[in-house]
């Protein structure tokens, strides 16, 4: 017995000097982060991109110490979210965050907005400027997006002259939003809210839709993600709307509409379930 006792002393003085033999692997200064997820509606600033149906979404971003990032967002589309393209959408970003003080941090990028397959005039771009700041589990974040005048962006163009060498006017759009998220303490419950108010565009753009339809809108949601224990899988609930008024929706029928000729801007509950890697 003293013997075994005199052996694992050895041991564990072996064990305490290893760190001179043997030292951790450094850390990498990049880091990848993803997601793959379903949804039972893609809601792109409270309107419906899939005429209120499934859709299938995933993303990566890779990230440096510093604060730089770069990444893709893909998601497939329907209806009034084809933006004249093919039946998806392909987001480039990149930005970068910098912390400001204990738990602020502001993140400046930019969005370029891709529909495959769509007309020249489809593509867009949009800087953004994000501040956040968390305080224990609440964390609130506000953000402005303004994408300059670009054609995808633009009027409709209905003179007779028109021409691919003369589209219609070009135009902006202007996105101001605040969000709140919260974890339920001991719980895996986070509840989360948002409200936007967009400035662009009214009616139809050059590709029969447009990102701001009635001009000035307000959208909003209020919901609850559950992250599901041993897993990576988080699922979500959430009811998504918008102040659009019926009379603003008829103006721009038969376009802003589902299959059935229902509206794509009302209330509705939307359901979700992602995973993170």
């Amino acid at each position: 017995m003293f013997m075994n006792y005199k052996i694992a002393c050895a041991a564990l003085a072996l064990l305490s000097s290893a760190p001179a033999f043997a030292q951790e692997e450094p850390t990498s200064p990049v880091t990848v982060s993803g997601s793959v997820g379903l949804v039972s509606d893609y809601r792109f600033r409270g309107v419906s991109q899939t005429d209120k149906s499934m859709a299938v979404q995933g993303g990566i971003t890779v990230s440096h110490e510093s604060g730089a990032y770069a990444g893709t967002w893909a998601s497939n589309l329907s209806g009034w979210g084809t933006f004249g393209g093919a039946n998806m959408e392909l987001d480039l970003f990149a930005g970068y965050a910098v912390p400001l003080g204990e738990g602020t941090t502001l993140d400046v990028g930019l969005t370029w907005y891709m529909y495959p397959s769509g007309a020249d005039d489809t593509d867009f771009a949009e800087p953004y400027v994000k501040l956040s700041h968390q305080i224990g589990p609440i964390k609130g974040l506000v953000g402005v997006a303004y994408a300059p005048k670009q054609q995808a962006l633009g009027k409709v163009c209905s003179d007779a002259a028109c021409t691919v060498f003369r589209p219609g006017k070009k135009n902006d759009n202007f996105y101001v939003w605040g969000d709140v998220s919260g974890s339920l303490p001991n719980t895996p419950v986070t509840l989360k809210a948002h409200l936007g108010w967009s400035k662009g565009n009214s009616g139809l753009g050059p590709n029969g839709t447009s990102i701001a339809p009635t001009g000035k809108y307000l959208d909003w949601l209020v919901g609850a993600d559950v992250a599901i224990p041993g897993t990576p899988l988080t699922a979500g609930v959430a009811y998504v709307d918008t102040d659009i008024a019926r009379v603003e929706e008829n103006y721009l029928r038969p376009n802003f509409q589902d299959a059935d000729g229902s509206s794509i801007a009302r209330g509705k509950i939307v359901f979700s379930l992602t995973a993170a890697f």
